[in-house]
């Protein structure tokens, strides 16, 4: 709608800026394209700010969006990345900025490939194939190593070579299928089930040079990462370069940053262990000569005691002991009897002195009646009673007389 102006009635700045956010009030929805040039992902802030910019016209445009559209695109998203967008056009009046309010970000060309790998990636950890508990251990000395990768291919000769350098006496089965493009799956699936199904091979090597993500695709198949998650064989991935991730690195019981490491992860080097025992081996020999010369020195310590040097002295310092004590005893026990008899004796005398035998020898005589009845009292007889009278040589009869 034009608007009626003249040089003596202009509108005012604030009036045109009104006019023109009203005109893209208006305005519908509208899907843009363009390349993320700034990106703003405050901690805590529930909005993101971004930048879109048309390399075309050097034209960018401000973009803010709530933080749960972004975090849906976050992980394949940043700053470069080519989106088609889905916003409505805002204009902030007091400072006449135009700005998109998006309720949808959409990655475009290889943004969008790695937008539907991240999903299949999430699917598939979801399913528990990305469990660590779930990784096989490779074997110390593998025998047989199986290896998928390109015919002639410099991932190839770097797996073959460096192996063999680090161990000469390692063999390999070797499956050369296509590791790009439309047959590349399937061959590489085959190949590693017949290796798998193979006894003798005790690892598998999934090998491939570097390339661009379209090129690393087949690595990322849900087919080929399933059959490597049934293998019974410990499986190892060593697929592009340090920064290429394909979704085989997941479900692989390990990772090789590149075929080169790949070979070194999985091969011992026959150097290093030859070192390894050498230095075991000179420390169990340093161990078992101080384990011996700790023994020695305590056996010398043991043999340096007195008892040790001369045993018979503790044997002759005893024997005088006893010696003592039993010369000690005998002469107590002397005492004692000496004692016991010269009490025995003194006992004796007393007892001869005081006995009835010793009276008798003095002239006693000791009358009993017939029924042995000591007479003392001379009521106690009467007249011609005959009596015995015992005397110190002997005994004779007596009457009483009246």
């Amino acid at each position: 709608m034009a608007l009626n102006t003249a040089p003596d009635a202009p509108l005012p700045v604030g009036e045109v800026s009104r006019l023109i956010g009203g005109w893209i009030d208006r305005l519908g929805a509208v899907w843009v394209e363009g390349q993320i040039t700034q990106l703003s992902r405050r901690p805590g802030a529930g909005v993101v700010f971004l930048t879109l910019r048309d390399p075309s016209y050097d034209i960018s445009v401000s973009v803010t969006c709530f933080r749960q559209v972004f975090d849906e695109v976050a992980d394949v998203v940043s700053e470069g990345a080519r989106v088609v967008v889905l916003a409505k056009p805002e204009w902030y009046a007091p400072r006449g900025q135009l700005s998109l309010r998006a309720t949808e970000i959409r990655p475009v060309g290889v943004g969008e490939l790695l937008a539907r790998l991240e999903q299949l990636k999430k699917s598939l950890a979801a399913e528990g194939l990305f469990a660590a508990d779930r990784k096989k251990p490779l074997p110390f000395l593998p025998q047989l190593i199986g290896l998928v990768c390109g015919r002639a291919s410099a991932a190839e000769r770097d797996v073959l070579e460096n192996a063999r350098h680090r161990w000469p006496a390692v063999r390999f089965e070797v499956r050369n299928v296509p590791v790009q493009g439309v047959h590349a799956v399937p061959q590489v699936v085959q190949a590693v089930k017949e290796l798998d199904a193979l006894d003798g091979v005790d690892v598998i090597i999934v090998a491939r040079g570097g390339g661009s993500v379209e090129d690393l695709l087949p690595f990322s198949d849900e087919q080929l990462v399933r059959a490597v998650s049934a293998c019974r064989t410990p499986v190892v991935s060593a697929i592009g370069h340090e920064p290429d991730n394909p979704l085989l690195d997941y479900v692989a019981d390990l990772r090789a940053s590149t075929p080169t490491d790949a070979a070194k992860k999985v091969v011992p080097d026959v150097g290093e262990e030859y070192e390894r025992v050498r230095q075991l081996r000179d420390r169990a020999r340093r161990c078992v000569v101080a384990f011996v010369d700790r023994e020695e020195r305590g056996l010398a310590q043991a043999l340096s005691r007195p008892s040790i040097q001369d045993p018979h002295r503790m044997i002759d310092e005893r024997a005088d002991h006893v010696a003592a004590l039993l010369d000690r005893g005998r002469r107590t026990l002397g005492h004692l009897l000496d004692r016991a008899d010269s009490e025995l004796t003194h006992t004796h005398a007393r007892v001869v002195a005081l006995s009835p035998a010793a009276t008798l020898k003095r002239g006693y005589a000791v009358l009993q009646r017939s029924d042995g009845h000591v007479v003392r009292d001379p009521e106690e007889v009467s007249a011609d009673e005959v009596l015995r009278a015992r005397v110190a040589e002997g005994e004779f009869s007596v009457r009483v007389d009246t």
